[in-house]
């Protein structure tokens, strides 16, 4: 039987990211930067403009498309997305990962849900964007940035890093990821429930806290745990 050190357990139990890895960084740092400049141009009237008519072009397209398949997996992710569901997710895995006593990855989770459920309110109360007309389904509050896009995508990166162990088979899986979050986003989107630019902010701002969570936390417990 193989002796196994703490330090060996525990890195073996820790599926975390490698934040200080060079690709980490990279995508951490083009997910902040391509938000941020969409955050920056809605704020900026004249930029505001300019992207509305991007949003304007493709809400038109979206009018032209409509598809009783493609609105029927519009609604059942619009279903996922809702709080009803994502809720109940984000405290399901806080627990399983709680009595697990994986308190790296539970602390990450705990940080990187909470953060980008938080910041959704502030951002749609600052940027009061009206919602597209004619949606297809029920909507509340101001448009930007769209809540569904970032649980999505933050539920989705999330999972991957906490349930997956790091290493190259977690490639695929954060593809899938990507993908579900790609799919969500497009779907408010084809629901008219926002616009284009609201899912792409939303999606990179959810998929950019999980990874700047991963960031903190790992390096927390790297320092805590430095002989």
């Amino acid at each position: 039987m193989t002796d196994e050190t703490p330090k060996v357990r525990r890195l073996q139990e820790r599926p975390l990211i490698l934040a200080s890895s060079p690709t980490a960084i990279r995508v951490s740092l083009g997910l902040w930067v391509f938000g941020g400049l969409l955050f920056l141009f809605l704020a900026v009237p004249f930029l505001a403009d300019i992207v509305q008519v991007l949003d304007d072009a493709v809400w038109e397209l979206v009018v032209r498309l409509e598809f009783d398949v493609a609105a029927a997996i519009a609604e059942i992710l619009d279903l996922l997305g809702s709080t009803a569901v994502t809720a109940p997710i984000m405290i399901a895995v806080a627990v399983y990962l709680l009595v697990r006593r994986r308190w790296e990855a539970f602390w990450f989770w705990v940080l990187a849900m909470a953060t980008s459920q938080v910041l959704i309110g502030p951002m749609k109360a600052l940027y009061e964007r009206p919602r597209p007309p004619d949606s297809l389904v029920s909507t509340s509050n101001w448009s930007f940035p769209s809540g569904h896009a970032v649980a999505g995508a933050a539920i989705a990166v999330a999972l991957v890093i906490v349930l997956v162990p790091a290493g190259p088979k977690r490639r695929a899986y954060e593809i899938l990821a990507a993908a579900f979050a790609f799919t969500m986003a497009l779907s408010r989107v084809y629901l008219r429930a926002h616009w284009l630019t609201d899912v792409l902010a939303g999606a990179a701002l959810g998929a950019a806290v999980v990874i700047a969570s991963a960031a903190v936390v790992h390096w927390i417990d790297e320092r805590r745990h430095a002989d």
